[in-house]
């Protein structure tokens, strides 16, 4: 699944090429992919354009032009993709199969947005878990406002951090994976967090000590930012928004290592599964 660095990537990649676009048609080929009222989706989307791209965690938003409904919510779950194809390069992002330049539309192509210039943003999704809904102002309020705390934005302070970790007597891990506590993290970067802060992943968080919260927070803030920067961790051939592999791999200090030596130490990373999902580990640099 793309996490907060791989969907901000994506996030840029696409409004540097689909905004202000006259939506002349919108194609749904699995009705289940949009929440709500089909027509009044199509409604909504067709004759309308998109005048910006945010994101809030993993999940896009994009602002409609006309009035309520003000936005399309687009969260790609753990197979979406979103392809647009231009005569110059190709936008694409998501997860890596079908290959982005696979003939589209295609099997997985459940929605198209087709585009007065004659382009197309395709949606595809090979497991079916993405989705598409409309909001209005109010219910887009009430979604964000259901995220934690997001790593990047003014509200991820110490303090606040402090805060909610002080209220929580669980595996740190499965904290770190919770979107009401932490938004955007995954199970790639919880595992690098937890290496940086030298804690380790099924640690209890009531058992941890300021100066060990901190180091947490710290990790997080530093991870976060430098995978944004490197476009992401390429896995099993993700890539980003202009189809290229993120740049954050190489950096990867325990996340997919198992049984190769620490970078850190030299001891041998271990792997063992906190919160139902597979967790790397130094057990020497890690408390």
């Amino acid at each position: 699944m793309p996490e907060l660095p791989e969907v901000e990537t994506i996030r840029r990649g696409l409004e540097n090429n689909v905004l202000f676009k006259r939506i002349e048609n919108v194609t749904v080929g699995l009705p289940k992919i949009v929440r709500g009222d089909l027509s009044q989706f199509q409604a909504a989307i067709i004759g309308n354009q998109f005048t910006n791209i945010s994101r809030r965690a993993k999940l896009l938003i994009f602002h409609l032009k006309k009035s309520e409904p003000q936005y399309l919510l687009i969260h790609l779950k753990m197979t979406g993709q979103l392809i647009y194809p231009t005569d110059q390069t190709l936008i694409a992002g998501g997860h890596p199969y079908p290959d982005f330049k696979s003939e589209l539309p295609n099997k997985y192509t459940h929605l198209m947005f087709h585009f007065q210039d004659q382009s197309t943003l395709f949606f595809n999704d090979l497991r079916q878990f993405g989705y598409t809904q409309l909001a209005t102002t109010d219910q887009l309020s009430q979604l964000v406002n259901s995220y934690g705390l997001e790593p990047g934005t003014p509200s991820f302070t110490w303090q606040a951090f402090k805060e909610k970790i002080d209220l929580r007597k669980r595996p740190v891990k499965s904290w770190l994976l919770d979107q009401q506590e932490i938004a955007g993290l995954g199970n790639i970067y919880a595992d690098e967090v937890c290496l940086q802060a030298g804690i380790l992943p099924n640690r209890n968080t009531g058992t941890l000590n300021d100066s060990q919260k901190h180091a947490l927070y710290q990790a997080i803030k530093n991870i976060i930012s430098q995978a944004i920067k490197h476009r992401g961790t390429t896995f099993r051939n993700y890539a980003d928004h202009e189809g290229k592999k993120g740049g954050y791999a190489k950096f990867l200090q325990v996340y997919g290592r198992a049984e190769e030596k620490c970078l850190q130490c030299g001891s041998i990373i271990q792997k063992t599964k906190v919160a139902g999902r597979g967790t790397h580990y130094c057990p020497v640099c890690q408390q």
